[in-house]
């Protein structure tokens, strides 16, 4: 007699609950690295954009149209770290767990504050081209009354288009997270994609178009300056010709120093303003750019594109919003002024604090943007 060879169904019970101990081990792992990856970034704009508020709060002197773009940037930029990167988190890390009508909350949120964060940049932008570019107009172009309206529009025309967005069905989601019964809602992962029409629009009035005037007007910004800077060498030289001829020391090897001194101070201020304005078109192109590229391709491709991808995306450009006020804050000569005040570094803290309020700080900070505040 042969005998048959007997199944054991309590070993293979035993591999089974290994297996799934272990997937399920190896997938907290993962929920662990992706959450200690993701959440400096709502963590440190926070912070970031606390300061720059309570700056502008605190101190009279930085009350000028340009940091009021900039303390309108930091509101914006904060707004979406409580309100809208909590969520995004959560989602990353496990999945949507809020439901359909939360989730178009959620998404007209996003879309609101993160356009108005990028048409704050837009008007910064602005500022500072009409502050190198026409700085006698400045006054008069950048009154109180104008720049208020232009904030007013910053915050006022996302949030009429992202509500047109939600309201006429612009958001639509692919068919692996259409909710159509209580089981597929647990699996929903609330991501936002757009019809194609609406997809190259709300790309090209969210980012594109704002991108185009920055490029614009930061490349003007640069040419102004180095041609500020060339005026500034060739008045000094003259001059410092007209005192050589006067005093008969045209062979006087410390003039000669200083002057190459001078001309060498002037490079570095340029060289500083190029970079200065390349970190920032650097920084808005890098956490930007890939998320309204994917907005695009996304319908193109038939919605076919990895969750991961747009996940990736999107936490780039919300990365934006811990960036800013380092590049549009703590970079500001005048800022950096406050902040030494505000956590009292030492005699120079002290110093500050006492003169913070005084008329010649108060005129500097209102003075026009020149090579030397663009340089930092």
């Amino acid at each position: 007699m042969i005998s048959t060879p007997r199944t054991n169904t309590s070993d293979n019970h035993s591999l089974t609950e290994d297996g799934i101990d272990s997937a399920s081990f190896h997938s907290t792992i993962s929920r662990v690295c992706v959450l200690c990856l993701l959440l400096p970034i709502p963590i440190f704009a926070i912070i970031g954009n606390v300061f720059i508020m309570a700056a502008f709060a605190l101190f009279q002197c930085l009350r000028t149209p340009t940091n009021a773009f900039i303390v309108s940037l930091a509101v914006a930029d904060f707004l979406v770290a409580v309100l809208v990167m909590p969520f995004s988190l959560v989602r990353s890390v496990d999945r949507w767990h809020f439901g359909l009508c939360f989730c178009q909350a959620h998404l007209f949120l996003d879309m609101t504050f993160c356009t108005t964060s990028i048409f704050n940049l837009t008007c910064v932008a602005l500022d500072r081209y009409i502050a190198v570019c026409d700085p006698l107009h400045y006054p008069v172009r950048m009154s109180f009354r104008r720049v208020g309206a232009m904030l007013l529009l910053c915050w006022v025309l996302p949030l009429v288009f992202s509500a047109l967005c939600v309201s006429l069905g612009m958001y639509t989601q692919s068919a692996r997270t259409v909710v159509t019964n209580s089981t597929l809602l647990e699996t929903q992962t609330c991501l936002a994609t757009f019809q194609l029409p609406y997809a190259f629009a709300t790309s090209a009035i969210s980012f594109f178009i704002p991108l185009g005037f920055m490029l614009f007007a930061y490349g003007k910004i640069l040419k102004a300056a180095q041609r500020q800077a060339r005026w500034i060498h060739a008045i000094d030289h003259h001059t410092g010709q007209l005192q050589m001829n006067q005093t008969s020391m045209r062979t006087d090897p410390s003039r000669q120093v200083q002057a190459h001194v001078e001309r060498c101070s002037l490079k570095k201020k340029e060289w500083r303003a190029v970079k200065t304005l390349g970190l920032i078109m650097g920084v808005i192109l890098f956490c930007w750019l890939p998320f309204f590229c994917v907005n695009i391709i996304h319908p193109l491709k038939g919605y076919s594109l990895s969750p991961l991808l747009l996940e990736a995306s999107m936490w780039l450009g919300y990365a934006n919003s811990s960036l800013n006020p380092f590049l549009y804050g703590l970079f500001n000569k005048n800022y950096g002024h406050v902040f030494a005040a505000m956590f009292d570094w030492g005699t120079l803290g002290r110093q500050l604090r006492a003169g913070l309020d005084s008329s010649t700080f108060g005129r500097q900070a209102h003075t026009v943007v020149t090579l030397e505040t663009i340089s930092g």
